[in-house]
């Protein structure tokens, strides 16, 4: 490390590395997961790192396994935190939706294989109303940000959370720093089971099924089940994040998320240099997914692209905002390393710079063939 990094704090960390550092510094105490690439770095670094810190982590003998055992310790009160990736996430719905309905917070980690999580992390696998606020980090410094953050949330809304991270943020290396982020004050845990209060009527009760023992008699299932509803579309107003930039005006905005946004950047930087009238816009969270933001971004558009590496899954959040979705078009696509393991060749600039000038150009050639006017909106 160079004498400059040294001085200026930064660290030369793998993303897992990192992300269980930032963990730990949010106070999260308990962690428990099951090995599966390319999640596996994340569930060794908290194993290395977390008992120094006065924590417990368990190499679970399956994803359920260590689901409930990060539900139990958060039900108790504990900051805690599981992960794998989408595959073995997919066993955990279950228990990620009791997580939501008992309002327990919880932090999961998706260090998923690609972007074909999407409709996983926003549109959940379990049962009944709940939603899984989800973060998907550029890259590792943010993802150290994110981490942080999404333990504040959870255990502000008493929500399960959910960072979605991929083998380029899990596995790279890179100069970053961990620093404390400052957040506000949380009410205290006062629903948490401690043991002081069972065996009356006065007891504790988080489960679902006759939800408000505490408060008896409690408002019941039917308006526990209300209150969850109106809970989360609440979440979803005030907790949309975005950014973007070159959007003011611009004819074309590309939309994309995690990783493969800063490949976008990069190239709708470039374009803008040799003078096309092109914006970038990312959704930060994904749920809630940043819509009124995204109808104000693409006002002007007369094309939005939507560059994501999947079938097209955030493809139905963008055209449900844009302000036009008679514009919005699908330019990404299924790219799968042979490996199965990490995103295929679509991931690439100059894949990517063609596939945005491809589809301006037949945007073009559509309004030409309708006799629309240069100035028009396709």
């Amino acid at each position: 490390m160079s004498s400059s990094a040294a001085t200026s704090g930064l660290e030369l960390l793998e993303g897992s590395t990192a992300i269980a550092r930032a963990a730990i510094t949010a106070g999260c105490r308990f962690f428990a997961g099951y090995p599966m690439s390319p999640f596996t770095g994340l569930l060794e670094s908290m194993a290395r790192l977390l008992p120094g810190s006065g924590g417990v982590c368990i190499n679970a003998q399956s994803e359920i396994e260590g689901v409930n055992m990060a539900l139990g310790a958060s039900a108790a009160g504990a900051r805690a935190a599981t992960g794998s990736c989408g595959q073995g996430i997919a066993l955990m719905q279950e228990a990620i939706a009791e997580t939501a309905l008992n309002e327990t917070p919880l932090v999961i980690f998706n260090m998923a294989r690609n972007q074909q999580d999407y409709f996983q992390c926003t549109r959940g696998g379990g049962w009944g109303d709940y939603r899984t606020l989800t973060l998907a980090p550029k890259d590792i410094p943010e993802a150290v940000e994110h981490t942080q953050l999404l333990f504040h949330l959870a255990d502000r809304h008493r929500i399960p959370t959910i960072l979605y991270g991929d083998p380029l943020i899990a596995q790279t290396r890179i100069g970053v720093r961990i620093d404390p982020l400052e957040l506000p004050p949380l009410p205290a845990k006062d629903w948490a089971l401690d043991g002081s209060r069972g065996g009356t009527g006065h007891s504790r009760q988080i489960w679902t099924w006759a939800m408000g023992k505490a408060t008896d008699p409690g408002p019941g299932p039917d308006r526990h089940w209300q209150a969850i509803a109106e809970k989360f579309e609440r979440i979803g107003a005030v907790e949309q994040r975005s950014e973007g930039f070159g959007l003011d005006g611009a004819e074309t905005v590309v939309v994309a998320f995690g990783s493969a946004a800063k490949f976008t950047a990069h190239v709708i930087e470039e374009l803008r240099d040799a003078g096309h009238s092109i914006g970038h816009f990312r959704p930060i969270t994904l749920w809630p997914f940043p819509g009124e933001a995204l109808a104000r971004a693409t006002e002007h558009a007369r094309r939005v692209l939507v560059f994501e590496l999947n079938a097209g899954q955030m493809l139905d959040d963008v055209r449900q905002h844009a302000a036009d979705r008679s514009a919005v078009l699908p330019i990404g696509g299924v790219s799968i390393h042979e490996s199965g393991l990490s995103y295929g060749p679509l991931l690439d600039v100059p894949v990517i710079r063609e596939r945005i000038l491809a589809a301006m150009r037949g945007r073009r050639r559509l309004a030409a063939r309708a006799g629309l006017s240069a100035g028009s909106r396709g």
